[in-house]
């Protein structure tokens, strides 16, 4: 992976000559209508509308912003309407989570839309944490090997959703998993946990913090790894908002003996990178105007700037930074864009693993 330090001068220099730093004209439609392929008050209809007041703050004129939610297929339904429907001056947005990119990586036959089309201009990234059920007597990587051949049942919506890298850690880490998929949300999963139903769980930042940081508190559930951040240097360390809780990458160091290394950990990676690294995405037309883009640049970078806005985020997504203009649509493009063998690796393993077909 290119390094964060050389993504974000090449990026800085690139916004420079473009000249997004100068004054623009009023070039954006009076109604912008943001498309979300998801439920209301799912994780991504949350994002969006936390965003959406700070970013028509910097908006030329204030458009007015509608979020339209689009839920079904995964994500696959709203965001193949958008894809066919979406005009390209300026009127349409579209808000994406993991669920959104990893049918694209995976070659899904469902899946319409092409990210080559669209342009990332802010990227939200989140943090994740694996747990445990107490009773297991693991306190860490020293315990694991207790876990040898002990079902682990995990309450997962499906295959290719954000569990999909989470899967691949485990097994990583030897873990007999039993995954049951069709849970509509990772709070199904975590009640599923608490109800002793599964005995692994995850959840992302907020929702640990929210949910879960008092189930830990109260010895009914052992934080196990965290699936940590990319830094500078696009190296994984310690999630800021659980210092205390080593990454996944430590965990297996110290129980295997070694740095994680082999195709399942690249492709792990590349699943980290596109679900977690760029969690939550917002993305207009690649051919809308220029004047149209340098507004969209020109408002989310002002609106990441902003002391409102950060103080918010920390509260709304975790204590993480926001990645926006150049930066963030290349960062999208490398993690998106998966070689035909990995591809295929990905698709044996699901079926190899867990008797599923991606086709």
């Amino acid at each position: 992976m290119k390094k964060l330090t050389a993504l974000l001068a090449s990026a800085a220099l690139t916004l420079s000559l473009s000249g997004t730093g100068q004054a623009v004209a009023n070039t954006l439609p009076s109604t912008i209508n943001w498309t979300i392929p998801f439920g209301v008050g799912g994780g991504t209809d949350v994002w969006a509308r936390f965003v959406s007041p700070h970013l028509d703050k910097y908006l030329t004129d204030s458009p007015t912003l509608v979020i339209k939610n689009v839920p079904g297929g995964g994500s696959i339904t709203g965001t193949n309407l958008f894809y066919n429907r979406a005009r390209s001056d300026g009127s349409d947005i579209i808000g994406t989570s993991a669920s959104t990119l990893y049918p694209y990586m995976l070659g899904d036959q469902r899946v319409r839309y092409d990210f080559n089309k669209w342009t990332a201009i802010l990227a939200s990234p989140t943090g994740g944490v694996v747990y445990i059920q107490p009773d297991l007597g693991v306190k860490g990587a020293a315990d694991l090997a207790k876990l040898k051949d002990t079902p682990m049942p995990f309450a997962a919506q499906g295959p290719t959703q954000l569990e999909l890298p989470v899967m691949m850690a485990l097994d990583m880490l030897g873990f007999n998993l039993k995954p049951v998929f069709g849970m509509k949300s990772r709070g199904e999963g975590r009640l599923a946990f608490e109800r002793g139903e599964a005995r692994v769980d995850f959840q992302t930042t907020s929702a640990y913090l929210a949910s879960v940081k008092d189930l830990e508190q109260q010895g009914k559930a052992v934080p196990l790894f965290s699936l940590g951040i990319l830094n500078g240097d696009g190296k994984v360390v310690r999630d800021p908002a659980f210092p205390d809780i080593p990454t996944f990458q430590e965990v297996y160091k110290e129980y295997k003996g070694e740095e994680p290394s082999g195709p399942e950990y690249e492709v792990y990676f590349k699943f980290f990178a596109a679900g977690f690294a760029f969690q939550k995405v917002l993305f207009i037309p690649t051919d809308v105007p220029a004047a149209v883009y340098d507004s969209y640049i020109s408002a989310v970078e002002k609106m990441v700037k902003d002391p409102d806005f950060n103080k918010e985020a920390v509260e709304q997504i975790g204590p993480y930074e926001n990645i926006t203009g150049r930066a963030a649509e290349q960062y999208i493009s490398d993690a998106v864009n998966m070689s035909p063998e990995r591809q295929q690796w990905v698709k044996n393993w699901l079926q190899t693993k867990f008797n599923v077909s991606v086709n």
